[in-house]
């Protein structure tokens, strides 16, 4: 084979990885909605009001026949969903492994998702229950959708290139919350112009998240290519499945020490993500408006931050760079127990912060943890890993509503939050990253 063949044909494989590593910057952009409009913004404080309509005389629902403090249902409701998805994301992960046909199943969980969050339309009145079950679907549906977008990671980028590309990703996901922020700003401030009432307004918002998640979707299900499966089939069911995929993973102990750190770190970052504009609304009283203002200040400063902070991880390397950004998030979280009650220019400020660290921690960590992936192994690993990402976060909106029902505070809810940033610093200041890559049969980059 002649060199100019050779390299004609490695000019159009690179072409090819270009294309698909834009289509699949495309799923950010799709599904990062629903994270902004529908979990940061609206859900949470209009799901606590219908669920404060329908609650009795002591501020109580009881979904099930069980006492649950009006306040704390959006908090359990996300850990609910995040539980399924502990059940289906490692079943999932392991199928796509097993069959190399990723996308038929990344397309079922994003319409799932879409489907549900389009559904939030009917969601008026004292309907918390239905709330709280479309939130429940389409947080799950989320969770197994972003762990198999998460896996192609590894096969899109070469080692070198995984910090700008995942950080990209990041920040188109960032902007495309931005982009549609302004529009809910629009229609939510000037509902009556629009022949809406508020709840209506809300209503739309959170609806049209879930059609464009399912709009843009269509772009990475065109771009992306299923490879052959480099795993042998197996034909154990599920349950059996999801225990051989544990027991693999001890073979890879600093992969595992790594995962323990994210899943310390993520789940405060989780939380706080998902019950901000409760605090907001709840503790310092600030209006629909101004979180949105607020968010949407988040969203914008968060494509600045993943983009800086993935060029800061080319000089000072990946790990220590998340490092950073966890004193950071520690500072940030610590000085917002302080913030007095209807002062939003103060809120504004704890915004920015948020911002700049928010994209770059989330992006940088997805691209550490992808050289810790066995090779052919990626959407099975990928599922242990978005568990840490949102499978296991029902343990800081638990530990939020369990303070909010004990104490009455937000305050007191939102400060215990702080442990998990100080614990996972240390837990991932003690991982061995360049150990690990070995470990897992990786080459290790020169700066990690």
């Amino acid at each position: 084979m002649g060199t100019d063949t050779v390299r004609a044909r490695t000019a159009d494989e690179s072409a090819a990885l270009r294309r698909e590593q834009r289509g699949w910057y495309a799923y950010d952009w799709a599904c990062s909605v629903y994270s902004t409009s529908v979990l940061t913004v609206f859900l949470g404080p209009y799901l606590t009001a219908v669920a404060e309509r329908a609650a009795d005389g002591h501020g109580y629902v009881h979904p099930l026949g069980v006492p649950v403090r009006a306040g704390s249902f959006f908090a359990y409701s996300v850990s609910l969903s995040v539980i399924l998805a502990v059940v289906l994301m490692p079943l999932v992960g392991s199928a796509a492994d097993r069959s190399g046909r990723k996308k038929p199943l990344l397309a079922a969980a994003a319409y799932t998702g879409a489907a549900a969050t389009t559904g939030m339309f009917f969601l008026d009145g004292d309907r918390y229950l239905l709330g709280g079950v479309l939130l429940i679907v389409a947080n799950a549906a989320q969770s197994v959708g972003m762990m198999l977008y998460n896996s192609y990671l590894p096969q899109i980028a070469p080692p070198e290139e995984r910090d700008a590309v995942s950080s990209r990703g990041w920040a188109l996901g960032y902007a495309a919350g931005s982009l549609v922020l302004v529009a809910d700003l629009v229609l939510y401030s000037a509902h009556d112009s629009f022949g809406l009432s508020e709840t209506a307004a809300v209503r739309v918002c959170l609806a049209s998240a879930g059609l464009w998640w399912g709009a843009f979707t269509l772009v990475p299900l065109r771009r992306l290519r299923d490879r052959h499966a480099r795993v042998p089939h197996a034909t154990a069911p599920g349950l059996r499945r999801l225990a051989a995929t544990v027991r693999d993973m001890r073979r890879y102990p600093l992969t595992l020490a790594f995962l323990l750190a994210y899943l310390v770190y993520n789940d405060g970052i989780q939380t706080v993500i998902s019950q901000a504009s409760v605090y907001g609304s709840e503790e310092l009283g600030l209006g629909q408006s101004t979180l949105i203002v607020a968010v949407l200040l988040v969203q914008v400063l968060a494509v600045a931050g993943a983009l800086a902070m993935g060029r800061l991880a080319r000089t000072y390397g990946a790990q220590r760079t998340v490092l950073g950004s966890l004193v950071a998030w520690t500072a940030t979280l610590a000085a917002g127990y302080f913030l007095p009650a209807g002062a939003p220019v103060y809120f504004f400020v704890l915004a920015a912060g948020i911002g700049l660290v928010l994209g770059g921690s989330q992006a940088l960590s997805r691209s550490l943890f992808s050289h810790l992936v066995p090779p052919g192994k990626e959407a099975e690993y990928f599922s242990a890993y978005e568990m840490s990402d949102r499978g296991m976060s029902w343990l800081g909106p638990l530990l939020f509503g369990v303070t909010y029902q004990l104490t009455g505070s937000y305050r007191s809810a939102i400060v215990s939050l702080v442990a998990f940033f100080v614990l996972g610093f240390v837990l991932l200041a003690r991982v061995p990253v360049r150990c690990a890559i070995g470990e897992a049969g990786n080459p290790v980059p020169e700066r990690i």
